[in-house]
């Protein structure tokens, strides 16, 4: 019997380069939910910042497992809270996005980042990173410098940032995985896995 495939339900470019980077063998697959609408849900549930990527990680993999019943379908989100337990969206506007530096900036903030595989539209494994990343003090000057560099690519970014690119910049000091930052808690999940055998042990 053939390893089931992984299948990765998710458009995120920075996830499909860091399995791509790992030489992960994958494909992918839309999730297929509407994430804005389920998102607005939990969070009138009350479910923290964690927990919320967490569980949206789980409804975006779900779904597809379904379809694909044989493969381990891979889903994730990252959700990103302010010193004060505040939630940050995604912007919609360059001018949305430089209020939020702004608001952003000399602060503290936690990013989680999540990921669940399911099969067969059961949750089999899971895990949750949760990084600590500073912002230096940024001028209105350095802003708009930053943006006229990333707002094309930083702008699908919660945070309005990209770590691997001109968003390092903008940070003083980050405590945690890297990786996570970027999407994906990849060693724990590349540990799984060898586990079940997609990659080599």
């Amino acid at each position: 019997m053939s390893t089931p495939p992984l299948l990765l339900a998710s458009q995120s470019e920075s996830r499909r380069r860091l399995l791509a980077d790992a030489a992960v063998p994958f494909e992918t697959v839309p999730a297929g939910v509407d994430e804005d609408a389920i998102k607005a849900s939990l969070v009138a549930e009350g479910l923290n910042a964690r927990d919320l990527a967490d569980a949206l990680a789980e409804w975006k993999c779900r779904r597809p497992s379904m379809r694909h019943p044989d493969a381990f379908v891979l889903g994730c989100d990252q959700t990103l809270e302010l010193d004060d337990g505040s939630l940050i969206d995604k912007v919609e506007t360059r001018e949305a996005a430089a209020d939020l530096l702004a608001r952003m900036s000399g602060r503290a903030h936690k990013l989680h980042s999540a990921a669940v595989i399911a099969q067969a539209g059961q949750a089999q494994w899971r895990q949750i990173e949760s990084v600590t990343l500073q912002m230096r003090p940024l001028s209105t000057a350095f802003i708009d410098h930053y943006l006229d560099l990333d707002w094309e690519q930083c702008r699908w970014c919660v945070g309005c940032y990209r770590i691997e690119g001109p968003g390092a910049q903008l940070f003083s000091r980050v405590s945690g995985s890297l990786f996570a930052v970027q999407g994906l808690p990849l060693l724990p999940l590349l540990d799984y896995l060898r586990v079940r055998s997609i990659l080599p042990a």
